[in-house]
């Protein structure tokens, strides 16, 4: 039998410990960086994007030069992006509500032939920030660098033109590419060749983009399905337009990852969208 005094201590601190690790928990639970930590998969990324809802993410709080926002809505366990309403020339961006600096992404991308969408890195909630073009379109590129609202200056060492072929269940796009010019005139370290990229491309189907990005003046990489499409070396392009001093400035060393729908009459077909799903992250 249990002397009564010695009873009463043991359950005192038994609340105590049981008090202290449920605080212990909350804490676990509202720190961003241990919850990354324990949902880590196999090489070292965490989603940004759980699949049923946008929680994590929003849409531009004030209108920007794309517009109010766009059209956001998740169908099948992908993010689903279009003017709002369609074809109005009213877009935005959606963004991510947490910010990160050295960092690669990698995510699946679907667009619909004819829009101009965008993948940004280290971005605010103005749109100002360092993109992945994802111009679906003629004239367009994707996987090069564009500097969206810090100086307009561009990486693309080609462009990719498309026309429809057949007719009926036979009907299907083919791409080309025009406009050749070198990673040197274009302020860049690396570029694949256009042949590279139209090969590696699948049109009509999800294709795979990494992003990776370093330092102040960041080193921005990208890959389309295994490709090294562009390396971009924010301490030394000079690419026209890029002044290194006043992107730092602009961005920061930390910015949120968003997609685009670009505003803008005729900038976006009616019906046509941008998918993206599966999007992770690894802070470096």
């Amino acid at each position: 039998m249990m002397i009564p005094f010695l009873e009463n201590i043991m359950q005192s601190t038994r609340r105590s410990f049981l008090t202290t690790s449920a605080g212990a928990m909350i804490a676990l639970k509202l720190t961003p960086q241990l919850l990354r930590a324990a949902e880590k998969d196999a090489d070292g990324y965490v989603s940004l994007f759980d699949g049923k809802t946008l929680k994590g993410w929003h849409k531009n709080p004030q209108r920007i030069g794309h517009g109010t926002g766009g059209d956001w809505k998740v169908e099948e366990g992908v993010i689903v992006g279009q003017q709002d309403p369609p074809a109005s020339g009213n877009g935005g961006i959606l963004l991510t509500d947490e910010t990160f600096g050295d960092f690669e992404v990698v995510l699946d991308l679907k667009p619909d032939w004819g829009v101009d969408s965008g993948f940004f890195i280290r971005s605010n909630d103005k749109g100002q920030c360092i993109q992945m073009m994802v111009d679906y379109h003629n004239s367009g590129n994707v996987g090069h660098l564009y500097g969206e609202g810090t100086g307009g200056w561009n990486s693309r060492t080609f462009d990719i033109n498309g026309s429809h072929e057949g007719e009926g269940a036979a009907r299907k796009l083919v791409l080309t590419s025009a406009n050749p010019r070198t990673a040197a005139n274009a302020g860049i370290v690396h570029s694949c060749t256009a042949e590279e990229w139209l090969k590696a491309w699948k049109v009509g189907d999800w294709n795979t983009a990494k992003v990776r990005c370093t330092g102040k003046y960041p080193v921005v990489t990208t890959w389309i399905n295994g490709l090294k499409v562009c390396e971009w070396n924010g301490e030394t392009s000079n690419a026209k337009g890029y002044d290194k001093e006043k992107v730092a400035q602009t961005l920061g060393a930390k910015g949120s990852i968003a997609v685009q729908v670009h505003g803008g009459k005729g900038a976006w077909p009616e019906g046509a969208k941008c998918r993206w799903r599966n999007i992770r992250v690894k802070e470096l």
